[in-house]
């Protein structure tokens, strides 16, 4: 594992990752706001092929836009994260798909339990996201193109673009790879 933007703070043991996301990190480009920044927090493995990273993680969500979860890159133009964002005192099950421009999608979860499960699945140029209810009923929440390249960038993330930084924990975080 490699660490993109490594945080001054950070632990692991076995699958346990814990860390601090600095103040001023984000994964953005361009749409809406015009601007691009490139500098959360990635912690990272190269994969080959299909996959299905399933995750699990909590953090201490205060200030607007924070945000923890997963992520697959190709390089600073093309890629997704999908998780948990903070917008207006609401957590929210956000995914933001990024070829070149930068693609947002939120939906609250007010049942919240203080922490999130999710899956996402490639297979082929394709990534499906789902999140899992208080139930424990998966939800598909979003399914988009992403890239035909056959080497990946996939791993968990964190970013505080606009507050102090929070602590983010990892509880869970499994990569599976799936028959082509």
């Amino acid at each position: 594992m490699t660490w993109f933007n490594e945080p001054q703070h950070w632990k692991q043991e076995n699958q346990h990752l814990s860390f601090f996301a600095e103040p001023g990190t984000d994964f953005w480009r361009e749409t809406h706001y015009g601007f691009s920044r490139d500098n959360g927090h990635f912690y990272y493995e190269k994969v080959r092929g299909n996959f299905e990273i399933e995750a699990e993680f909590r953090g201490r969500f205060q200030t607007l836009y924070d945000q923890a979860g997963v992520m697959v890159r190709l390089d600073e133009t093309t890629w997704v994260k999908t998780g948990i964002e903070f917008v207006n005192g609401i957590h929210h099950v956000s995914a933001v798909v990024t070829r070149d421009f930068s693609d947002w999608s939120v939906v609250p979860f007010y049942s919240y339990p203080g922490f999130l499960r999710l899956k996402l699945k490639r297979e082929g140029s394709a990534v499906t996201i789902e999140y899992c209810s208080q139930e424990g009923d998966w939800i598909t929440f979003r399914t988009a193109y992403l890239s035909t390249a056959q080497e990946l960038e996939v791993g968990r993330m964190a970013a505080a673009p606009e507050g102090a930084g929070f602590e983010v924990q990892f509880n869970e975080y499994r990569l599976n790879y799936l028959n082509s």
